[in-house]
C-alpha cells in the first residue's frame, strides 16, 4: 500500500515517533511512506493534491485542518486515516483562555467523523474519539520507541546523582510548578542533579541543574548517562491526553522513573517494579533517596522498564499495529469496490462530502 502522511514537518517530535520510525519496517512488507507538507494555507493544500490522489491511503497528523482544506483532502484520499497522540480538542495546561476550546472540539468531530480510520495514541484518545464515530474505526496504537538507539544506563556505585528530564521549553512549565519538590531532594541529597535535555535551561529548579541542548542524535546517550528518569504533568484533561514518550525513553535507557500518577503514568510505570509513583513532595523524596542510596535497585527497576518497552512500545510492536490496520483498510477498499454503485460515484466509492458537516456520528461507509 502507499501511503501519504500529511504534516506540518517530518522533523516534529509526533512524525519521528508515530511515522518515520516504522518507515523501513513498513517497506520490508511493502507499505511505502511518503511526506506531504502542509504549512497552514490553501495553497499547501491544493499543491498536495497529486501525492494525495496517487496514494492508496492518506495518513493526516494532529492537524485539525480548516473546513475547505479537510474537504480538498477527503475529496482526493481514497482511504483516510486520522493519527494523534495529544488531546487536540482542548488547549494545553498552560493556555491562558482555559483547557476548554469549543471550535477544537467542533473540527476534532468533524475530522473523526468523516475518515476511515483513527488512530490514537493512547485510551483516553480512543474514548474521546468513539464518542463522535464508529467505534470500530478507532484503533490504539502507542508511540513506540527505537531501542538499538538506546544504550542501558551503567548504574555503576558513585557519588553522584543525576534525576534527569526530557522535554521541550512549553512543557518545561510542569518542573517550574513542583520546583519546591526538588528544592528538598536538593536539601536531603546534596550531591543529586538536575540534568535537563531540553531547548532551555531552568532559571530556578530548586536544586542544582545540568543544562544539556536538546539534539536528536545525542538524546539516547545523554538519557543513558543519567541515573533516575523523572516526569511530573499536571492533572488535568490535556496531560491525560498525553502518551508518555519521555516515561518511554527512560525505561529503554535502563533507568528506574519516579512519576506522578496522572494520565498514563500509572499504565507505563508499574510502582516498586520500574519506578515509582509520587504525589506529594514527601514521597517524591522519599523514592528519590531509596533509589540514590541503591545502585542494583536502580538496576533492577531499569531492566523491568526496558522489558516492558521490548514487549509493548518497541517501533516493531508498533509497525505490526500498523500493518495490520492497513491490511485492514486495504481488504476493505477491495471488498468496497465489488460493490454496485450506491451514490453515483461508480466502483461503489461514497460521496466525498456526505455526513462531514452534520451534527450526528455518521455510519463507517459515509465520508
Amino acid at each position: 500500500m502507499r501511503l501519504a502522511a500529511f504534516v506540518k514537518s517530518p522533523e516534529h517530535v509526533c512524525c519521528r515517533y508515530r511515522l518515520t520510525a516504522y518507515r523501513r519496517l513498513l517497506q520490508n512488507v511493502r507499505h511505502s511512506l511518503d511526506f506531504s507538507l502542509w504549512s497552514g494555507t490553501w495553497q499547501s493544500t491544493v499543491g498536495a493534491r497529486h501525492s494525495l490522489r496517487d496514494a492508496d491511503a492518506v495518513v493526516v497528523q494532529r492537524s485539525l485542518l480548516p473546513t475547505a482544506d479537510w474537504l480538498l483532502v477527503r475529496q482526493f484520499a481514497r482511504q483516510l486515516i486520522f493519527d494523534f497522540d495529544d488531546a487536540i480538542f482542548y488547549r494545553d495546561s498552560y493556555a491562558r483562555q482555559g483547557i476548554e476550546c469549543s471550535y477544537k472540539q467542533r473540527r476534532f468531530r468533524r475530522v473523526v467523523r468523516s475518515v476511515d480510520a483513527v488512530v490514537a495514541g493512547n485510551s483516553f484518545l480512543a474514548e474521546e474519539a468513539a464518542r463522535w464515530t464508529d467505534p470500530n474505526k478507532v484503533h490504539i496504537i502507542p508511540t513506540c520507541v527505537d531501542l538499538d538507539r538506546y544504550p542501558l544506563a551503567p548504574h555503576i556505585a558513585s557519588d553522584k546523582l543525576r534525576l534527569v528530564w526530557i522535554g521541550s521549553s512549553s512543557t518545561l512549565q510542569g518542573l517550574e510548578t513542583v520546583r519546591g519538590y526538588f528544592r528538598r531532594i536538593g536539601k536531603c541529597l546534596p550531591h543529586a542533579r538536575l540534568k535537563l535535555i531540553c531547548d532551555r535551561d531552568l532559571a530556578e529548579a530548586g536544586m542544582p541543574t545540568e543544562f544539556c541542548a536538546w539534539s536528536e542524535a545525542t538524546e539516547a546517550a545523554e538519557l543513558s548517562a543519567a541515573e533516575i528518569g523523572i516526569s511530573w504533568i499536571p492533572d488535568d484533561p490535556w496531560s491525560r491526553g498525553k502518551c508518555g514518550l519521555k516515561i518511554l525513553q527512560y525505561m529503554a535507557a535502563g533507568l528506574p522513573v519516579v512519576a506522578n500518577p496522572v494520565g498514563v503514568h500509572p499504565q507505563l510505570i508499574e510502582h516498586g517494579v520500574s519506578g515509582f509513583l509520587a504525589t506529594t513532595a514527601d514521597e517524591w523524596v522519599d523514592a528519590v533517596r531509596t533509589l540514590a542510596r541503591d545502585p542494583e535497585l536502580r538496576q533492577r527497576m531499569g531492566t523491568a522498564g526496558r522489558r516492558k518497552v521490548e514487549a509493548k512500545f518497541s517501533v516493531h510492536r508498533g509497525a505490526m499495529l500498523w500493518t495490520n490496520l492497513l491490511d485492514s483498510l486495504a481488504e476493505s477498499a477491495r471488498d468496497q469496490a465489488t460493490l454496485p454503485s450506491l451514490f453515483g460515484f461508480g466502483n461503489g466509492h461514497p460521496t466525498p462530502f456526505g455526513g462531514l458537516l452534520t451534527g450526528s456520528p455518521q455510519p463507517s461507509f459515509c465520508y
